[in-house]
């Protein structure tokens, strides 16, 4: 596991901020109230088992190849949630919260549904401030080229 260091670390300030003229839409505060008090582990269980189903259709055994090993976490700071999960050969496995990751992406519920249906960029999110990217620069970027690189289903892409 490599270890996260300021020379391994590439980051944008830690409250995202938004554009002029673009209002922000962030979570009910009670909703993060609820979330942040339950218990991490779960939400990280599911998220696998899902990435477990989807990610090898979507992604490519080849492309997965690529990440085994390779541990992230996934904060929705509005939401007050995250998940955590490493990459093994033909599964994902749920890590607890206090497990380190290779690379933490933050942003809040919004920025992450825009990315997912590829209506944002998430070169643009960063340099905007609103996606935070945390560790290990060279598996950031390669998760990033292999997700640029996958074409989306239609449901997902509004196409």
């Amino acid at each position: 596991m490599s270890d996260i260091s300021p020379e391994n670390t590439f980051e944008a300030a830690s409250a995202p901020s938004r554009p002029t003229g673009v209002p922000p839409f962030t979570l009910p505060p009670l909703l993060r109230t609820v979330v942040s008090r339950l218990p991490a582990f779960p939400p990280s269980l599911a998220t696998a088992l899902a990435l477990s189903l989807i990610a090898p259709r979507l992604l490519g055994s080849d492309n997965l190849a690529l990440l085994v090993g390779k541990a992230f976490r996934v904060v929705v700071h509005d939401a007050g949630a995250s998940v955590a999960f490493r990459v093994q050969p033909q599964r994902f496995e749920a890590l607890t919260s206090d497990r380190q990751v290779d690379v933490t992406f933050t942003a809040c519920a919004a920025d992450f549904l825009l990315l997912a249906t590829r209506r944002a960029d998430p070169d643009t999110l960063f340099f905007e401030r609103r996606l935070l990217i945390e560790g290990d620069t060279e598996t950031g970027l390669m998760l990033k080229n292999i997700l640029d690189s996958i074409e989306l289903p239609r449901w997902l892409s509004g196409g």
